[in-house]
């Protein structure tokens, strides 16, 4: 990788750069609402009224990066930065006195892989299945759905569709994301603030775990020591695989900023599948650092006959055979596919 300063405009983000009100001190790199690809070299920069000046000292997220005696810009490594916003500040001194200024940039990864489709097979889906989450295990599939009123969890025969085993859920109830974990059926529900255990089973009720630092269940997943959970923002929170209690959590980001609205989840081979809520696109994100590495398009992939409640969510992969499951909500056919880079 060559170490040139790389920018990216980000035309959503609202961060400005903020002035000084002593004088008309400001940033002039990096400019504000940009972005700074990983690896490069990032110049911070000045940009002032002429003045006496003896020194100034530079900073990233509170960390003294160098100083210098003049306004020439000093070069900083971001290779050993993380993903998303950092924060600079810069303290000019000048005869016993100081001023200073503050300002943001975003550490982004490498634009992602981009993935068509190939459609490998398709299954029967109930068009009643308001679909949260998806998962594929023992030969057959496992399967929440949403709503209030109509939620419920079920067992399903994946060539034919047809529900072997289903329990329903009060009308309090909004049945979210779903995953295996040995024996046991993690749930999340949305707005109650708490998820349920089941035995996959039996589909008996064993026991509850309550959310703590994300608000609300979306998707849910298993990477065979912790649970990764989505909540709708750009995070996600790893979990005790056994209480449910909140351990940890990492931001998501793109070549472009944070991906937020991140949905139902599957983990294949090392990283998370994401739907992205009300986007035909699935992001392939590494869950150690939370770079979005991939995204496949399924734009295309079912004719919608609604306007709205029918969005792609439902990721599902079978470990044994390497097939990769798709479907949405509500939608009549549930589809295996295999991702094609572009």
């Amino acid at each position: 990788m060559k170490k040139i300063t790389y920018f990216i405009a980000v035309a959503t983000l609202a961060f400005a750069s903020c002035k000084s009100k002593k004088s008309a001190l400001e940033f002039a790199s990096p400019g504000a609402n940009q972005a700074v690809l990983k690896g490069s070299q990032v110049q911070l920069k000045l940009k002032f009224d002429a003045i006496t000046m003896d020194s100034v000292a530079y900073f990233v997220d509170d960390k003294h990066v160098g100083s210098s005696t003049d306004t020439v810009a000093i070069t900083v490594e971001t290779k050993d930065m993380a993903y998303g916003t950092r924060n600079i500040s810069a303290t000019v001194y000048s005869g016993g006195k100081s001023d200073s200024v503050s300002s943001t940039f975003y550490i982004v990864p490498a634009a992602a892989k981009n993935y068509g489709f190939e459609i490998v097979n398709k299954y029967p889906h109930d068009t009643s299945a308001f679909t949260q989450g998806l998962q594929f295990a023992d030969g057959v599939l496992y399967e929440s759905n949403g709503r209030y009123g109509e939620s419920n969890l079920r067992k399903v025969d994946l060539t034919t569709g047809k529900v072997l085993k289903e329990i329903k859920f009060d009308e309090k109830t909004f049945a979210e994301g779903m995953t295996l974990v040995g024996s046991k059926l993690f749930m999340l529900t949305w707005e109650q603030g708490e998820g349920y255990v089941f035995d996959k089973n039996s589909f008996t009720k064993e026991s509850s775990f309550k959310y703590e630092n994300s608000k609300e269940g979306w998707g849910i997943t298993y990477d065979g020591k912790r649970l990764i959970k989505s909540d709708g923002s750009n995070k996600l929170f790893f979990l005790d695989a056994v209480t449910g209690k909140e351990l940890s959590s990492i931001a998501v980001y793109d070549e472009n900023g944070p991906v937020d609205q991140l949905n139902e989840l599957e983990y294949i081979d090392g990283k998370v599948y994401a739907n992205v809520y009300q986007k035909d696109i699935i992001a392939i994100i590494n869950p150690e650092t939370g770079a979005v590495e991939g995204k496949i398009n399924l734009v295309g992939i079912y004719e919608h006959t609604s306007a709205y409640d029918n969005e792609l969510n439902g990721i599902a992969y079978d470990q044994a055979k390497k097939r990769l499951f798709v479907t949405g909500k509500l939608w009549n056919t549930l589809y295996e596919i295999k991702a094609i880079e572009k």
